[in-house]
């Protein structure tokens, strides 16, 4: 039966619009679905278990000046962590929760204001932030993740060495705030932290702190890293610290690493208006050589010294100038299997290293010089 032409007109364009909502957006909507939900959920964990002899025998069996290995003549769980990491177009995060001896050396000084803060919960978040990427070249994290600080790995796996260097143990592991990542092109990288202060996660005063630092890829093997921070700690007292890395592959077989960092702290009294300055430094060098593929040899030599113990508290008058050197060997059987041992000595300008008193005795002694041979076995899955 033929219609009218308004009629006719009005069917055609209601089966143009039926064609259209059930043909052509529907796969459209499918596909949009499906960019913004896919993910990438990676679920891992990690332990490595220890054991260490310290040459000083510590009465408290608690290694002073280090993170790991904490503990002296004990097997112990140095570290381990479950994690889950996300990674889809745009958005990324990263949950991990730990535990072991090294998480309680390097969390105790979290600082505890009122009754919801402290380590009892930071010491477990080994990185906990959420990420979102404003423009190609522009990531944006909020939360708990490591520091920008340094040449070196939280994670025993991912470090040059078993033990870490004094100028690891002593400046951030991790920061808790907002950082924002920059690609400025394929060789240069820039980084921007804004966070509570240095290292900690529950706050300690009203001011917050600046990280910043730069990632040059000099070529294909080498690295040239520079960062800085600046922050006034509590009793207002200015932080400044700057630091400069150099990691380079010199063969199939061999890699170097060194660090030197500076760092400086104003005090102003309110009774004089006037400002005390006093400072620390300290710089290592590592060397790896591969024998093979699954065998390494790894060596490191070091300074330290912080007169006025502003990063490194003693516990008595005198302060902490220390050299150290150590030798290592790593092992990897396979891939997610790693044996590490490693002697180092330590040699200090002042008797600061805590020693055992023969039978037990309950006075306390010190010495200049202190040893440490450790052996760990590390299962990455």
């Amino acid at each position: 039966m033929d219609l009218p032409p308004h009629l006719r007109a009005r069917r055609l364009l209601g089966v143009a619009i039926i064609a259209l909502l059930l043909g052509q957006p529907a796969p459209l909507r499918a596909q949009a679905v499906s960019t913004d939900t896919s993910r990438s959920l990676v679920v891992g964990a990690f332990v490595d278990a220890a054991y260490a002899f310290d040459a000083n025998r510590p009465a408290t069996r608690d290694r002073a000046f280090t993170t790991q290995p904490a503990r002296h003549n004990e097997f112990n769980v140095n570290l381990a962590f479950v994690e889950a990491t996300v990674a889809r177009r745009r958005v990324r995060g990263r949950l991990a929760v730990q535990a072991g001896t090294s998480v309680q050396a390097n969390y105790a000084a979290e600082p505890r204001q009122g009754a919801v803060s402290g380590d009892a919960l930071s010491r477990m978040l080994q990185e906990a932030y959420a990420g979102y990427q404003f423009t190609p070249t522009l990531w944006v994290d909020v939360g708990v993740f490591y520091s920008h600080i340094g040449m070196e790995s939280w994670v025993s796996r991912d470090n040059p060495t078993y033990t870490r260097s004094f100028v690891a143990d002593f400046s951030p592991f991790y920061s808790t705030g907002v950082r924002a990542t920059w690609q400025l092109s394929s060789a240069v990288t820039a980084r921007v932290d804004v966070v509570n202060g240095w290292q900690n996660i529950s706050e300690n005063n009203e001011d917050k702190s600046l990280g910043l630092r730069v990632d040059v890829a000099a070529n294909s093997t080498t690295t040239v890293s520079w960062y800085a921070y600046a922050g006034n700690e509590p009793g207002a007292q200015l932080r400044l610290f700057n630091g400069v890395g150099v990691r380079s592959r010199l063969s199939d077989r061999a890699e170097v690493l060194a660090q030197v960092d500076v760092g400086r702290q104003h005090v102003h009294d309110s009774l004089t208006a006037a400002r005390q300055s006093s400072g620390w430094y300290g710089a290592t060098l590592i060397g790896r050589y591969w024998v093979r593929p699954s065998l390494a040899v790894v060596a490191r030599a070091e300074r330290f010294a912080d007169g006025d113990q502003i990063v490194v508290r003693t516990g008595g008058p005198l302060p902490f100038r220390a050299n150290s050197a150590s030798i290592g060997i790593d092992v990897r059987p396979e891939a997610r299997v790693l044996w590490r041992t490693e002697a180092r000595g330590y040699a200090a300008d002042a008797t600061v290293f805590p020693k055992g008193v023969p039978g037990g005795g309950s006075t306390p002694a010190l010495s200049r010089r202190s040893g440490v041979l450790v052996t760990s076995l590390a299962l990455t899955f």
